[in-house]
């Protein structure tokens, strides 16, 4: 006589097993810094022997940014200096774009360079935080190094992301290399100039490329139409 249940009926064997499944389970998918079987002091013996995690790395940059931040001239030149020193031989790409983000809005020649050398970073996802770095900064240097990262980027979403900064900053400047993305064979970048022009030049002329590569062939010829446009808009 078969002892196997029903179909879709689990045994009493697996059904036994199922609380240490989901306690393993558990353990797996969350925070693997958690282990109740391990003494603090075992824990502290693992991380001065195999170092921080990813994680744990990167939440204490944004702790020390913070600190630093609110400190002296001196303070946030001591930790652009550490930043730099640490970025050269850090394998894991998340941590290099944390420490990008640690320095964006420290005014030292240091964290310039960290922010000018992320854009030539051989991760995307580095240079893409380099990108949006440089629209926190600003500036004319921005202006000139999203540009290049939008001309020159075999990567896609860099491109997008660099055109999208390129909107951010609102500088004029940028209008000839946004222009010259209308004409750009990929609508995804077209789309993206389109919203990048929208933001520099303080107008909407909708969706259609055409009206905006009118305007960028003659910006100053149409002011006064749009000028008129807007008018109309407000008091209606």
């Amino acid at each position: 006589m078969s002892h196997l249940p029903p179909v879709g009926q689990p045994s009493r064997h697996s059904r036994s097993w199922q609380p240490i499944a989901v306690c393993v389970a558990c353990c797996l998918a969350g925070c693997a810094s958690w282990s109740p079987w391990k003494s603090e002091k075992q824990v502290a013996q693992e991380r001065e022997k195999y170092g921080l995690t990813a994680d744990q790395r990167i939440k204490e940059l944004a702790e020390k940014s913070k600190a630093v931040k609110a400190g002296s001239a001196a303070e946030q030149e001591r930790f652009s200096q550490e930043i730099a020193a640490s970025m050269v031989g850090e394998h894991d790409a998340r941590v290099r774009c944390a420490m990008l983000d640690a320095v964006v809005s420290l005014d030292t020649p240091l964290a310039t360079a960290i922010c000018s050398g992320a854009m030539q970073d051989p991760d995307p996802r580095v240079r893409m935080a380099a990108c949006s770095a440089w629209a926190t900064r600003g500036g004319d240097e921005a202006v000139n190094l999203l540009a290049a990262r939008y001309q020159t980027d075999t990567e896609l979403d860099v491109r997008l992301r660099a055109l999208r900064c390129l909107g951010e900053l609102g500088n004029t400047a940028a209008v000839p290399v946004l222009a010259k993305a209308l004409e750009d064979s990929d609508p995804a970048v077209q789309y993206r100039a389109v919203g990048a022009l929208k933001k520099v030049s303080g107008r909407d002329l909708g969706d259609d490329v055409n009206k905006w590569r009118e305007w960028a062939a003659d910006p100053e010829g149409s002011s006064a139409e749009w000028s008129i446009a807007e008018t109309f808009r407000k008091l209606f």
